[in-house]
């Protein structure tokens, strides 16, 4: 079947995916001040409905869902046994069924785990992005371009939420301002408004835009941050993915330890790139210290307001203040690193913080 945007004058599709219009950085603008939306290819969509779907997710999940209102927006960390991030998904209930909006790549897995805990509870898990596709953007111009969505998930990034904590020690935090909403609508939207953007009724802005303004406000995700090496408590997902004082679930022992007891063994930075010479690392490739590595790129973005960014990871011990250089397929570049999770992070050295409405310059 043709995508629909490949009509969209200046449109580069990948794959199923907007990746671009032809401007990324004035796309991004346009998605931060509300002008533009963008269909998230990237995303697939997996719907949960039965009565147990709520308090089933919960006993499986990093986050306390029983309760969880209709329309009240929340994401899931699933762990293995040693804590580690295995999947990781946005979530909204609209009262009959249960929204989860994962990293394409992360999806088919999150599905085939959730399918074989299901036992004997009134749950039915199932992949609905042959139906659904994902509309991005600040909350007003979802809902103006997509009124008629079936869902619309609200990042909570970066407050922090209820049995959440927060180690970032900026503040205001970079993401205080992020206005992040995700529509989920009938798939036939997607011509709707590749027909308005045509018309010029509409702007759209790709994914590499949207992936910016994530980089930008220090947010994880899935497919870039997690993996089997990773603990929440070093990308500081404890913030939004993680309640404290829940039940039980698979890995929640190593969260308790973690935070309570010890340290994280890396932790994750920004990265202020060198961009004299425009060059970009590729993500995996390694951080430096003195020529050794000590981390690698986990995320990169050339940002419209702050330029070539990155998120990597580093050992715990690097210093706050070590000169860090990044691996990149023409050469070296110089990196200034910026504290998200501190090398003493735990219960015991960090204050949650709220962050101020204000944003960094």
């Amino acid at each position: 079947m043709t995508d629909p945007f490949t009509a969209v004058p200046g449109a580069v599709v990948d794959d199923g995916r907007l990746v671009h219009l032809g401007a990324p950085t004035t796309e991004q603008r346009s998605l931060a001040q509300g002008t533009a939306v963008a269909p998230l290819g990237d995303r697939s969509v997996l719907a949960v409905t039965g009565e147990d779907r709520l308090s089933w997710l919960d006993s499986l999940s990093s986050q306390a869902l029983t309760a969880l209102a209709a329309g009240e927006s929340t994401e899931l960390l699933i762990l293995d046994p040693r804590g580690h991030v295995e999947h990781a998904a946005s979530v909204v209930d609209d009262g009959e069924t249960t929204w989860l909006i994962a990293d394409a790549p992360d999806a088919a897995g999150l599905l085939a785990w959730l399918t074989r805990m299901r036992f004997r509870l009134r749950v039915a898990p199932r992949d609905a992005s042959d139906e659904v596709a994902v509309i991005g953007g600040t909350a007003a111009a979802v809902a103006r371009a997509v009124p008629d969505a079936l869902a619309v998930w609200v990042d909570p990034w970066p407050q922090v939420g209820a049995g959440g904590w927060g180690y970032a020690p900026a503040e205001p935090h970079p993401g205080a301002e992020r206005d992040w909403s995700e529509a989920i609508v009938p798939r036939a939207v997607l011509q709707r408004l590749a027909d308005a953007a045509i018309a010029g009724e509409i702007a759209l802005a790709g994914t590499l835009a949207a992936d910016a303004l994530r980089v930008a406000a220090w947010r994880p995700r899935a497919v870039t941050e997690g993996g089997e090496r990773t603990l929440p408590h070093e990308a500081d997902w404890l913030r939004t993915a993680v309640h404290l004082n829940k039940g039980c679930y698979r890995g929640q022992e190593t969260v308790a330890k973690v935070h309570n007891l010890g340290h994280p063994p890396r932790r994750l930075v920004a990265l202020q790139l060198d961009g004299s010479d425009a060059m970009l690392p590729e993500r995996g490739a390694a951080v430096r210290r003195d020529g050794d590595a000590i981390g690698e790129v986990t995320s990169v973005a050339h940002h419209y307001e702050e330029g070539p960014i990155a998120l990597a990871f580093v050992k715990r011990s690097v210093p706050l203040d070590a000169a860090l250089t990044v691996d990149t397929p023409d050469g070296v570049i110089a990196a200034a690193q910026e504290t998200i999770v501190p090398p003493d992070a735990g219960a015991t050295a960090a204050v949650p913080r709220l962050p101020r409405l204000s944003r960094r310059r």
